[in-house]
């Protein structure tokens, strides 16, 4: 590729808006970090919250810090500065990052979607279904699905040539905006990605309507208090799912043709979800909360 750096044209070009952006971006970041931090040393921490849902919630909690620290410090940077540039290599591995741990969120919402079936549907077996060592292959799985698929679209994107023009119609290096930009004809290559990025999403989406369905099913027995405890339990999980599948599926799973409606949804997967993922599991769990509480109390406690 004749091209060294990219130039990204970020979310407007508006400078007042920029400012603006800069302040709330940097605000959403400082949540989504600090809000994930605390689930994580939360989860660690208390003996009460060592059933598997809460192991899978750990791990959400640390793709989602990583998931949004390959987007959004580089955004908020460049909201600061007039020549938002990034080199060829940075470029492409802010893709590989973003599909790495993009796609590894994916599967592990869908783990989590079993983990609740299996709870709900099955209680009698959960114990030996869902041991240590199975959800730590559940979560290894996770890891490297998405792992090969962000190989298969880095690699893919790697091929094409590029020799001009180099200005990136977003505020980070993903698929389509690239394929926008390659000297050649891309139609085969865009297809690709779309199948497999559409293929993964539309499984994992299946199998995480059929869990629930299933176990809407079986809370048809169920007493009023069953039915209440069952789904406030997975109440946050099906929030989670619908805030980070809806604008996955909508950039993904077609040819991208608008880059500014893609960009502007992209907010919402990368920045908005990992910061109201702590948020809904908090507010919604009365025992995330209590283990909240019991660790603030020790701490002040001790000082």
């Amino acid at each position: 590729s004749s091209v060294k750096e990219f130039i990204l044209l970020g979310l407007s070009a508006n400078e007042g808006m920029q400012k603006i952006c800069f302040v709330m971006f940097l605000f959403f970041y400082v949540i989504i970090v600090a809000g994930n931090l605390l689930i994580i040393i939360t989860v660690i921490s208390s003996q009460a919250l060592n059933s598997p849902m809460y192991f899978f919630l750990r791990y959400l909690s640390f793709v989602d810090i990583c998931y949004s620290s390959v987007t959004a410090p580089k955004l908020i940077a460049d909201l600061l500065v007039e020549n938002k540039t990034i080199s060829f290599v940075g470029c492409i591995a802010q893709l590989f990052g973003v599909h790495f741990l993009g796609c590894t969120e994916i599967f592990l919402l869908t783990v989590m979607a079993y983990d609740r079936y299996v709870a709900i549907c099955r209680p009698l077996h959960y114990t030996t279904l869902m041991t240590r060592r199975v959800c730590g292959q559940m979560v290894i799985g996770s890891w490297v699905g998405g792992f090969m698929h962000s190989i298969a679209q880095t690699l893919l994107t790697t091929q094409l040539p590029f020799c001009g023009p180099n200005k990136i119609d977003h505020y980070f290096c993903d698929v389509h905006p690239l394929l926008h930009l390659a000297c050649t004809d891309t139609y085969v290559v865009g297809i690709i990605v779309v199948a497999n990025s559409g293929m993964i999403t539309l499984i994992c989406f299946f199998i995480l309507v059929t869990s629930y369905v299933v176990i809407l099913g079986s809370l048809r027995s169920q007493t009023s208090e069953g039915w209440h405890k069952a789904l406030s339990t997975c109440g946050s999980h099906i929030t989670v799912v619908i805030l980070f599948f809806g604008p996955c599926t909508f950039i993904y799973i077609r040819p991208s043709s608008n880059l500014s409606e893609d960009k502007s949804v992209a907010v919402f997967y990368t920045i908005i979800t990992p910061m109201l993922n702590p948020l809904i599991y908090t507010l919604r769990n009365k025992e995330v909360k209590s283990a909240m509480r019991k660790l603030w109390s020790g701490k002040v406690g001790s000082e």
